[in-house]
């Protein structure tokens, strides 16, 4: 006696692709008379950054990465704790730092708990909501011309890389793997900010009665 035909076999359907990590962000597309070069179409298509409208061009901050504002002779001594990668632009004698989004939320619970709190410090940051000026993308910048008082990067994003991976951020918080540590740099920065702030004060002239 012939027994029941057996049932054939599921075909094997072989797992998806996990999803990258690594998902560039959309770029915002180009729209028809509005020129495709200059300095806010390198930041918005180039690295894909928010900017708003009006001149100078300034860029929205908060989406992307927040910045830390420090004079540049305390974020000098900051960037060894920086990735390579992680953009640094000058403006006069003011230096920022590009930190991961989110990062002025936290500074003032990092300066408590690195017992910086009561001490008055040159340190400010920019989230969410905020903005700050371009500094003009490299090799923008016509020869022999002094652009005076302009931001300009000393370490400047590149384009088609996404940023955040290599800013500084909360490690206890999941950080990137490899992306430099939050507190280690506002430690650094605070520390210099002190001891500018300690300079100047013995540079000033005393005041007689």
């Amino acid at each position: 006696m012939v027994g029941p035909v057996p049932s054939p076999a599921p075909a094997l359907i072989p797992p998806a692709a996990p999803a990258s990590s690594t998902v560039p962000s959309p770029r915002r597309p180009l729209v028809p008379g509005r020129p495709a070069d200059g300095v806010r179409g390198w930041y918005e298509n180039e690295l894909g950054w928010a900017t708003v409208p009006g001149e100078p061009v300034r860029l929205l901050v908060g989406l992307r990465f927040d910045v830390l504002d420090v004079p540049a002779q305390a974020g000098q001594a900051a960037l060894r704790h920086l990735a390579p990668g992680s953009p640094v632009a000058v403006c006069g004698d003011r230096m920022r730092l590009l930190v991961a989004a989110g990062s002025a939320e936290e500074l003032p619970g990092i300066l408590r708990w690195l017992e910086w709190d009561a001490v008055p410090l040159d340190l400010t940051a920019t989230g969410v909501g905020g903005v700050v000026e371009a500094p003009l993308p490299p090799g923008r910048i016509p020869a022999g011309t002094a652009v005076q008082g302009a931001a300009v990067w000393l370490r400047p994003p590149v384009g088609g890389c996404e940023v955040e991976d290599s800013l500084p951020t909360m490690s206890a918080l999941g950080g990137v793997g490899g992306a430099p540590d939050l507190v280690r740099l506002v430690d650094t920065l605070a520390t210099h900010c002190h001891r500018v702030r300690l300079r100047r004060a013995c540079a000033q002239p005393l005041a007689f009665s």
